[in-house]
């Protein structure tokens, strides 16, 4: 029962990560391309709520209960899948913190072209780029990471 329950929390864990990750994406990219500074300052700053207390608590409980997992299944951790699982995490998580950066800095520069009726600043614009650049690879990683979960290829 036992490794049910904490296997059901790592599905949910995953499921937010994912989650989360598709709905910010796409909530910014709807909002970005409105070019209004207004929604999209309201937009980021939801986005920077959302990571804060969704995405970031999963961050946290995934490894948790991921290695719980393992221990009561008897895998090592150093076994291939979930191994290569650590590795791509730490791929996400490589790119996942400087986007919660660019959220918050995205929703200030945003919020600073609202209050003075001006247009997005060039920064704001760079910014989106590399967020946007860096949403792919993160993505990437999190889908192969579900994959291997599902899979648990021999190799």
């Amino acid at each position: 029962m036992l490794f049910l329950v904490v296997k059901l929390a790592h599905i949910i864990g995953a499921t937010v990560l994912l989650g989360t990750g598709a709905g910010i994406a796409f909530f910014m990219l709807m909002a970005h391309r409105t070019g209004d500074a207004r929604l999209i300052a309201h937009t980021a700053g939801i986005v920077v709520i959302a990571d804060a207390v969704f995405t970031a608590s999963a961050v946290v409980l995934q490894p948790l209960t991921g290695a719980w997992l393992a221990h009561l299944a008897g895998y090592p951790l150093a076994r291939g899948w979930i191994a290569l699982s650590l590795g791509l995490y730490v791929v996400t998580g490589a790119f996942w913190i400087p986007v919660v950066w660019m959220q918050a800095r995205m929703r200030d520069l945003a919020r600073a072209a609202a209050a003075s009726q001006t247009p997005l600043p060039p920064a704001y614009h760079r910014l989106w780029r590399l967020w946007f650049a860096c949403g792919f690879p993160a993505f990437a990683a999190v889908i192969a990471i579900v994959w291997l979960m599902i899979a648990r290829p021999t190799w």
